[in-house]
């Protein structure tokens, strides 16, 4: 989309044509796209076809997608606003006042701030820096809001408080970029803005490798309802006085490294109940500090599943009862499901290299029971827990 055609969204009827034009939907795409072209411009229809088409996209990220602008692939790299509006409250709780956004992209940041402080949002797009501001007045808080268009790199000090950083991670075929070094700009940015600005927080992919990140930074892994979305780098005053965090949305619950315990937690043969840890956990190597809340002990060294003798609430972890466990053996396992009747299995796995699909498969049950089938490891051989749902 062009800035001429975006700004055409805008005008009075641009407005009417985003108002009259219905769900669309495979079925009825062509027959909306012919619609819109006796109206206006091929180029003006196609941009109000992929406004509604992303609108409706982004209604699982943004309660208010549907007065938003979007272009695909800054819609797909946005926070969700449940995971914004929780980082714009850590910059608020260090007493933040004025911060910019850089790389704020579509605004997905940049909202979340503004309803708490006074933004700049810093963006070499222009098209994405308009929609910005727009995405911004959606949620009422324009006024805080004030665009800049510049290239990052050649960026000079801004009269800031702190600064949010969200590089580019995909190529330019849009794959996924993993390495830090590799973000667009790269990560080592940072170096030269931590000399005017020391408050910054720093978005990295959830599967970042710990080897590439910058020493004395926090490092936080964020997942919204079990999904692990993203991690954020703190520095300065934004930090909470621990090396490692996982926070899980929209609860707000919170572990942290200054809860592991003093001692490496022992490996057993699996007790009377599964725990498997949040994702957000894992990635933040706090599987021990939730074993040490659940007075858990771990299956293997390696793999990340805990089992314990009874049944402890936590947001931290799934829990599963144990009723049966043996080392992996297919004639013994489809013996074992036949024998008592179960016909449906759902398939986990950690540390082992059979493919759930495949098992099913060879399985070939029948019956009406179910259960949860767990590949893993226990002290090292191959295993197979037969378990039940507990939370």
């Amino acid at each position: 989309m062009t800035l001429d055609e975006f700004y055409f969204l805008l005008t009075a009827k641009g407005q009417e044509l985003l108002g009259q034009v219905p769900p669309v939907t495979p079925d009825n795409h062509l027959q909306v796209a012919t619609q819109l072209r006796r109206q206006v411009k091929p180029a003006l229809a196609q941009a109000v076809i992929e406004t509604v088409l992303l609108r409706q996209e982004a209604a699982v990220k943004f309660s208010r997608a549907g007065q938003m602008y979007f272009d695909r692939e800054a819609l797909e790299q946005s926070s969700s606003e449940i995971v914004s509006t929780y980082r714009a409250q850590r910059f608020m709780r260090a007493g933040i006042e004025r911060v910019a956004d850089l790389g704020c992209g579509i605004g997905g940041d940049s909202l979340a701030l503004a309803a708490k402080m006074e933004v700049m949002g810093v963006e070499w797009n222009p098209v994405r820096l308009a929609m910005a501001q727009e995405n911004v007045r959606a949620y009422g808080h324009g006024m805080n809001f004030r665009p800049l268009q510049a290239d990052l790199l050649e960026l000079t000090p801004l009269p800031v408080q702190a600064a949010f950083f969200d590089p580019g991670r995909r190529d330019e075929n849009g794959r996924r970029l993993t390495s830090v070094h590799q973000y667009r700009p790269p990560l080592t940015l940072i170096d030269k803005w931590q000399t005017w600005i020391g408050e910054t927080a720093v978005k990295i992919s959830p599967g970042v490798d710990y080897d590439e990140l910058p020493e004395g930074a926090e490092l936080e892994f964020i997942s919204v309802r079990g999904e692990v979305k993203e991690g954020v780098l703190w520095f300065g005053g934004l930090q909470s006085g621990v090396a490692r965090r996982a926070t899980l949305l929209p609860s707000g619950e919170t572990v942290a490294d200054d809860e592991m315990p003093g001692e490496p937690i022992a490996v057993t043969e699996p007790r009377g109940y599964l725990y498997e840890p949040d994702k957000a956990v894992i990635r933040a190597h706090l599987v021990e500090a939730v074993a040490k809340q659940l007075v858990a002990t771990k299956l293997d060294e390696e793999i990340a599943y805990l089992t314990a003798d009874s049944f402890q609430p936590t947001p931290f972890a799934r829990c599963f009862a144990v009723l049966d466990w043996f080392p992996f053996q297919l004639k013994r396992l489809r013996h074992y499901l036949r024998e008592r009747g179960i016909g449906r299995v759902t398939v986990k796995k950690r540390g082992s290299p059979l493919e759930p699909e495949s098992l099913q498969h060879q399985l070939r049950l029948e019956g009406e029971e179910e259960c949860i089938l767990f590949l893993t490891q226990v002290g090292g051989e191959a295993a197979v827990l037969i378990g039940q749902n507990v939370s």
